[in-house]
């Protein structure tokens, strides 16, 4: 069986999990929408994924259960059985060998927990396959959007590298459960993100490139373990975002967005790079949306 007919079987798979995540799910399901026998199915998607389907799902449900719980008012009752599981007290249990927390308990309190984020396995294979060797290849600039907002004060729970500059390195570093802990905190400002520190947000020791979210200057909840709290000041953020993209092209649409930067100039509104006032940032890239980031500026004096 050729890499890239898994792969493809795999994100098959994958999409009908997100799409069925709410009814009944079988292996012979999982099987039809595959293309192979069960037997095939179980065992390619655990050799991409690292999970059976059945515990991938399991985490995938109980991870949406969870950002129900924790943003609308609803029975912990209701989302057992919305998502699909036979009594409330098997829902607790295994929300609870999950998260370490019982689900009243989360929704009453809402701390931060490592939520279960799938990652399209086609895309994974595809970054992996193409790494950043065109990233910084532009053949055909297309439009880029490009505004100045302002950002109040405000904190940054972030979770430090040691040696990352970028993504790829990060993730070998520190892993990829970041995000799923980042997105589960209620009161952040924004979407989680990748961030570039200046030298006076760094730690010895730190790494450039890190992930974090911001939430308000009164932010007074738990700080999970191994991340950090920093103070921002209040700045001017230059935001470039990139059209739309299939993908498969994810590498082309980061690289527009940066030749952008690279070849930019904010004096033409009157402005000057500030790198040092804030981090620079990135969200993820995600195709519908085109790809965001932002970089901070002052008034040029």
């Amino acid at each position: 069986m050729e890499r890239w007919e898994k792969v493809n079987a795999v994100q098959r798979m994958q999409d009908y999990m997100v799409k069925h995540v709410m009814d009944p799910i079988t292996l012979y399901d999982l099987a039809q929408v595959s293309g192979y026998s069960p037997w095939h199915t179980e065992r390619i998607f655990k050799e991409l994924t690292g999970k059976t389907p059945f515990e991938y799902l399991r985490a995938y449900r109980l991870s949406q259960a969870a950002l129900r719980l924790r943003d609308e008012k609803t029975r912990v009752i209701d989302v057992a059985f919305d998502f699909v599981f036979e009594t409330p007290e098997g829902f607790t249990r295994a929300f609870s060998k999950h998260f370490g927390i019982n689900p009243s308990y989360y929704q009453r309190h809402t701390p931060p927990i490592k939520l279960f984020l799938p990652h399209d396995v086609r895309a994974h294979y595809l970054r992996m396959q193409k790494g950043e060797k065109a990233m910084n290849k532009n053949e055909a600039v297309r439009t880029i959007f490009v505004q100045v907002i302002d950002r109040p004060s405000r904190k940054l729970i972030l979770k430090r590298g040691v040696n990352a500059e970028h993504y790829f390195d990060y993730c070998d570093e520190v892993g990829c459960d970041v995000w799923g802990i980042l997105t589960s905190i209620k009161e952040a400002l924004y979407e989680p993100m990748g961030v570039w520190l200046p030298p006076s947000f760094r730690t010895p020791g730190t790494s450039l490139y890190a992930q974090g979210v911001e939430v308000p200057n009164t932010y007074s909840g738990q700080i999970p373990e191994g991340f950090d709290l920093i103070d921002l000041p209040a700045c001017k953020m230059m935001v470039f975002q990139g059209q739309p993209y299939q993908d498969d092209h994810f590498e082309e649409a980061i690289g527009e967005v940066w030749e952008a930067i690279k070849t930019y100039s904010p004096k033409i509104y009157g402005f000057e790079w500030a790198d040092d006032d804030a981090p620079r940032f990135q969200f993820e890239p995600q195709g519908y949306r085109g790809y965001i980031e932002g970089r901070p500026v002052r008034f040029r004096e």
